[in-house]
């Protein structure tokens, strides 16, 4: 009897020992929730832009007005490739309406630093020539954007409305006569896009993204002081490829929504 007693005396001694060395037990760190994307934010992008322009009717609109309406008996098309820097800034909102679906609304403006140009003769008078440049200033856009959501990264596609502001320039010199025709226009297309957006810290998010922008025909009005003081149209057509790394701030960034 005595032996059963000591044996549960020395059990009853032993139980906080063991929930002492439970206690010490690493516990499991609870799951974090998923990130939200839902916020408003601002942010500026840099990067690189490439060009290709048509221009219909340079030729003619030096001939005719140095040697008069007629001289000109052909339509030339002069396809100028341009590339430069980009850069702007971009403003927009994203509301998450479950665990991985995102869409948005953005608005930005970039400027642009993409020129070219390509010679062409005058057949008129042949060894002379035309210099065609167009340049493109600036590249504003509207856009909505629908994402997948992996946690701190999306992935997004998008597409809207965009304008583009250009000017072009046709220089030489023509039977002895200098000609300096410039014209500027203000198109309206559309854009359409993609990237990867990454949530790196706090609220600050870093972008990668490629855009397209088609801007169709267009006439422009080209005028040289001397030679053509009222303007001659030319028809152009141009499309613009970018490549964007960007960084954005995040009003709402932190939050995030139950798994």
């Amino acid at each position: 009897m005595k032996a059963i007693l000591l044996g549960c005396a020395f059990s009853l001694l032993a139980v906080p020992s063991f929930s002492a060395d439970l206690s010490m037990l690493p516990l499991k760190a609870p799951t974090a929730a998923p990130f939200l994307w839902t916020s408003c934010y601002a942010g500026g992008q840099v990067g690189g832009g490439w060009e290709s322009s048509n221009v219909t009717d340079p030729i003619q609109i030096v001939q005719d007005s140095i040697s008069g309406p007629g001289t000109t008996t052909s339509v030339t098309t002069v396809s100028v490739n341009s590339m430069g820097f980009v850069g702007g800034g971009q403003l927009g909102c994203d509301y998450q309406f479950d665990a991985r679906w995102v869409i948005g609304i953005e608005g930005a403006v970039l400027g642009s630093t993409m020129k070219g140009s390509t010679p062409v003769g005058l057949p008129a008078n042949p060894g002379d020539i035309a210099v065609v440049s167009p340049k493109t200033d600036f590249i504003p856009s509207v856009t909505a954007r629908l994402g997948y959501a992996l946690d701190r990264v999306l992935l997004y596609a998008k597409g809207g409305v965009a304008w583009a502001g250009e000017t072009y320039d046709v220089t030489g010199s023509f039977t002895g006569t200098p000609f300096a025709f410039e014209g500027l226009d203000t198109r309206t297309g559309f854009t359409v896009g993609g990237g990867v957006d990454w949530a790196i810290s706090g609220p600050w998010s870093l972008s990668l993204e490629y855009d397209y922008y088609n801007f169709g025909h267009g006439t422009v009005l080209m005028i040289d002081p001397v030679n053509a003081p009222l303007g001659l149209p030319v028809d152009t057509k141009q499309n613009i490829q970018v490549v964007l790394l960007g960084l954005n701030f995040h009003v709402f960034a932190g939050q995030s929504i139950a798994p």
